[in-house]
């Protein structure tokens, strides 16, 4: 006899290489930084998550009012959608225990002048601080970098934690995959589910696009004769100059970042082994190029992120090398500041 057994409907269901199902457990998320703009928003799609049963809002000294005004305001929205989640805020970063997800926000927002590294010195005295005491409160937890420069502040959040580099990752350049993602798919005409593409190195002027594993339709999109036609200079500079330029439109970037966190912290608590290009330690996993957090394409579940071995085209690698010499360069200079300090 055959194995498997049939249903009503007359399947016959295998019962060969069958996972064994994923046990998912309900998380409390801490937003580190949630009276700021991208805090605070993310706390809205967050609470869609299904795994999400608590969110703790942490804000600084002083912001006690606006996060009481936050959490009855959030819990209003959540009754009127029909949210089952928990809110609460602290000003004491000792709250964030038994958080499975802390994603950090906090810091100095940029103005349409700057550059993020402009940000460095300064944001870093405050991750370095929140990170040493979220190790020390929540060792199991993954820490999440938002704030800018996110490569180096990645760096900064995995020494200063004590934390193992798979519970330490950043934004880095998830989000701007996804806007360029947007800008092929609009080129093309087609859904953005059918395009796939990945941009990595810097969240910033020498991030790099990998065309060679861009797809559209599953098709490379060098292989497609509308290719030769495509402005990917000027769409590269869209991308770079995106989050600048809503800035200028509007004082600050809010809902693609906030959107993107949600996305990430779903991946993680969801445990769904899905690879986003997200600021990662590398080692030796991009052509034995690395020691330092930069945005690279990497495998996140429950257990956190691990680097995925790429090879990429030639000019590529000269590209990437680029940008994880300057993201070193600032990195030391900001581990040098903070040693002076």
């Amino acid at each position: 006899m055959e194995k498997g057994s049939a249903g009503s409907a007359g399947l016959v269901t295998s019962t060969e290489n069958v996972f064994p199902p994923v046990l998912i457990t309900m998380a409390r998320v801490a937003i580190v930084g949630a009276t700021g703009n991208v805090g605070s928003f993310a706390a809205h799609p967050i609470s869609e998550i299904p795994y999400v049963d608590e969110i703790l809002l942490v804000g600084r000294p002083g912001r006690e009012s606006l996060l009481e005004g936050l959490r009855r305001d959030f819990n209003d929205s959540y009754a009127a959608r029909g949210t089952n989640c928990r809110l609460s805020w602290s000003t004491d970063l000792a709250d964030v225990a038994g958080a499975e997800v802390v994603v950090h926000t906090a810091g100095a927002a940029r103005n349409d002048r700057q550059d993020r590294m402009d940000l460095g010195v300064a944001n870093a005295r405050i991750v370095a601080g929140a990170a040493e005491q979220i190790g020390e409160h929540a060792p199991k937890a993954k820490l999440f970098m938002v704030t800018n420069p996110v490569d180096v502040m990645t760096s900064v959040a995995l020494r200063c934690s004590g934390m193992r580099p798979n519970q330490v990752f950043g934004l880095g350049t998830h989000l701007d995959s996804m806007r360029l993602k947007s800008l092929i798919a609009q080129a093309f005409q087609v859904h953005v589910s059918e395009v796939h593409t990945r941009i990595i190195g810097e969240h910033g002027p020498s991030m790099v696009p990998l065309w060679s594993a861009t797809t559209v339709g599953g098709i490379r999109i060098n292989r497609l004769p509308s290719f030769a036609d495509l402005p990917v200079e000027r769409m590269v500079e869209n991308v770079r100059a995106s989050g600048q330029t809503i800035i200028r439109y509007k004082g600050s970037t809010v809902y693609g970042p906030g959107e993107a966190i949600a996305t990430l912290v779903r991946t993680v608590l969801g445990d769904e082994n899905r690879i986003l290009t997200v600021s990662a330690y590398i080692r030796s996993e991009v052509h034995d190029i690395g020691d330092l957090c930069i945005g690279v394409p990497a495998r996140i579940n429950r257990q956190g992120v691990t680097p995925i071995p790429i090879r990429l085209d030639p000019e590529e690698v000269a590209a990437f090398r680029v940008s994880v010499e300057k993201i070193r360069a600032h990195t030391a200079l900001v581990f040098e500041q903070l040693a002076w300090e």
